[in-house]
């Protein structure tokens, strides 16, 4: 009874997470930041300790660009629309009346003041200005101009009954992906491909495009839900010789050494893909149904050969340390390949895992997932 009380508590409190349930409130996953429309960043990254290397129990692992010129004026136009469409509401519709304003307001100023003090005097204060200080040394040409296509979901995908028609950021991606000719680097933190996912990825490789993917191991993943409906279709996508890497969750995150979270649990949390060393998307887009379907998304495909061979070189130089190669064996079943000091390590069960995350991950599966991507 304590094991089964155990798994429903988990079960129910990820379905209340809202993960791939179908009975669901859509929401807003764009990530964007813009200062003075001079200058913008554009990722998956999410405003919370851990996408910053400031915590030590948790790293996550992610990907992000800086723009100037034309575009920053577009992601900005982007942010109005959003900001001024029916769907936005003020936080003061949530929130209840305060009794005392200026009480409230003067205990918050406090926060945050004790809050910025804390950080001047900490580790996390002193990496982050000499990670800087670092960058603007050595990085006087960090900029290069190249074409791009901001893309985006509109508001209108937000609205239950004008998602269906409202112009999706999956057409852009779909085109871009189906222009491959050579290789695919995929990168996804939550990978979920249904039946048309698993379709046009092995349509791809049988014609000679070579995909490779770069996902969570379940050890990694902070969502055993989303893995739970990830799992099944690695073995379809591996008898049509797609490449499959899961990241390890002993994985050592560039910068993580600074705030001594280097033996925090790493997690993937970057949201990219390149097309013929050719193309780079970089955006907050999962390759998921949730991302396709219920959330609103948006990224930038960059069209700059140096910059996606630059990334696409770092992600297959990593993925021998970082990442374990999964394979099928003689007999068809699923196989991880590591690496320990050099030395070939072949699991035969989810690696690093332990037997009840394994059990709640299948349990989970029994769900069903809603949409298509």
């Amino acid at each position: 009874l304590s094991l089964l009380s155990r798994i429903l508590a988990y079960s129910n409190s990820t379905l209340k997470r809202g993960q791939y349930i179908s009975r669901i409130n859509r929401r807003m996953h764009n990530k964007s930041f813009t200062i003075d429309n001079q200058i913008t960043v554009i990722g998956g990254r999410n405003i919370a300790d851990e996408y910053f290397g400031a915590r030590e129990d948790e790293n996550f692992a992610d990907l992000d660009v800086v723009g100037i010129g034309p575009i920053v004026q577009e992601v900005s136009t982007l942010f109005d629309t959003y900001w001024n469409h029916e769907t936005a509401i003020p936080v003061g519709a949530f929130m209840p009346k305060l009794d005392d304003t200026d009480a409230e307001l003067k205990r918050v100023s406090h926060l945050l003041e004790d809050s910025y003090r804390n950080i001047l005097a900490s580790e996390y204060e002193e990496a982050v200005k000499s990670k800087i200080l670092t960058f603007m040394d050595t990085n006087h040409d960090a900029f290069q101009w190249s074409d791009y296509q901001l893309v985006y979901d509109s508001p209108e995908k937000g609205i239950r009954s004008e998602a269906k028609k409202a112009p999706s950021i999956t057409t852009a991606l779909a085109d871009s992906i189906g222009s491959a000719e050579k290789e695919v680097l995929l990168v996804s933190p939550y990978f979920v491909p249904r039946k048309t996912g698993i379709n046009g990825l092995t349509d791809k490789q049988r014609n000679g495009v070579q995909v490779t993917i770069l996902t969570n191991s379940m050890a990694a993943n902070n969502h055993l839900m989303v893995h739970s409906g990830y799992a099944p279709s690695r073995k379809p996508l591996l008898q049509q010789e797609v490449k499959i890497y899961e990241i390890r969750p002993d994985s050592q995150i560039d910068g993580a050494e600074f705030v001594a979270a280097s033996g925090a649990k790493a997690t993937l949390h970057t949201k990219a893909f390149i097309i013929d060393r050719k193309d780079l998307f970089i955006g907050s887009f999962n390759f998921d149904p949730r991302s396709a379907n219920i959330n609103t998304e948006m990224g930038v495909i960059i069209k700059s050969p140096e910059l996606a061979d630059y990334f696409a070189d770092r992600a297959e130089a990593a993925l021998k340390t970082k990442a374990f190669e999964v394979f099928l064996d003689s007999k068809g079943n699923l196989r991880w390949r590591g690496w320990d000091a050099e030395s070939e390590v072949i699991y035969d069960k989810e690696p690093l895992t332990k037997w009840f995350q394994r059990f709640t991950a299948s349990l989970l599966g029994l769900f069903p997932i809603k949409g298509q991507l």
